[in-house]
């Protein structure tokens, strides 16, 4: 049973990890805390569905991201950017409205009923884990958290956009005088923030229901992730989002009383210890 409870920890904080790192790159450049960021994950995931069920899942994994990620380049250049500046209390009540929108848009299309959509093929078998089976789909969802963690930090630390990337987190200005184009590469970094929630959704669907209210639980986990991270660090959001996931699958079984509030319990204790979060706030 705790191999089992254990596993599954792993299988959520994999998918909070391709959520909550879109979430954490966005924030780490544009200083945007953006409330619509679960929103965007239950949009892909349903553009995931419609295309998955009109050609297969392995396009819709491809496609779905790709026209989320043209979303987060529009979403810039017409709203995070004229939000940089801004009061908090501004943002807030922009992002929280865009929320909105995008529910009541995906209840007119898709409607309110469940859906869901099958896995795979190819995974839909399952495999012996230490004398029990487990489906092979969740494996590769942990490959994929996984994946994207490691694609993530490559990227950063070692390629030249990379580079611009974190000197623009920590300095905009000092970083355009150099000659970097920064609206340019923060609608790239919106861009792929955005498509990493639309691949989380499209991750999600074949063994989460879809429906217009499922953005409200992975948003207040993707939060609770970042903020015990340290908002607009990728690597604390990493680890955070594993220890979370373990936590809540664990807690959900054998304190089943209190499960409800152990992630905002382990928060506060993070933010007592350092308020800053345990990996402070660079990319």
């Amino acid at each position: 049973m705790l191999t089992i409870n254990l596993f599954n920890g792993l299988v959520h904080g994999a998918l909070l990890i391709v959520m909550c790192s879109g979430l954490a790159l966005i924030y780490g450049l544009r200083r945007v805390v953006n409330f619509a960021h679960g929103s965007l994950y239950m949009l892909g995931a349903y553009l995931g569905y419609s295309i998955a069920i009109h050609s297969n899942f392995w396009v819709a994994l491809v496609a779905a991201p790709m026209v989320m990620g043209v979303v987060g380049v529009l979403l810039d250049r017409y709203g995070f950017r004229l939000l940089q500046d801004r009061d908090p209390l501004s943002v807030v009540l922009v992002t929280f409205g865009l929320l909105l929108v995008i529910e009541d848009f995906v209840q007119t299309v898709w409607g309110t009923a469940n859906l869901s959509v099958p896995a795979p093929e190819l995974l839909g078998m399952s495999v012996n884990l230490f004398g029990t089976p487990v489906p092979a789909y969740r494996i590769a969802v942990i490959f994929v958290g996984a994946a994207v963690a490691l694609g993530l930090s490559l990227w950063l630390r070692y390629s030249r956009i990379g580079l611009f990337v974190r000197a623009a987190s920590t300095d905009p200005v000092t970083t355009a005088m150099q000659g970097v184009n920064t609206d340019v590469l923060s609608a790239g970094v919106v861009g792929l923030g955005t498509a990493l929630a639309g691949l989380a959704g499209v991750v999600a669907a074949p063994f989460l229901a879809l429906s217009p209210s499922m953005s409200s639980d992975v948003l207040i986990d993707s939060f609770v992730v970042v903020v015990i991270g340290g908002l607009g660090s990728l690597a604390g959001a990493f680890v955070a989002a594993v220890i979370l996931g373990l936590l809540q699958a664990v807690g959900a079984v054998y304190l089943p009383e209190v499960s409800a509030i152990l992630p905002f319990a382990l928060m506060v204790l993070i933010l007592l210890w350092k308020p800053a979060g345990f990996a402070g706030s660079r990319i």
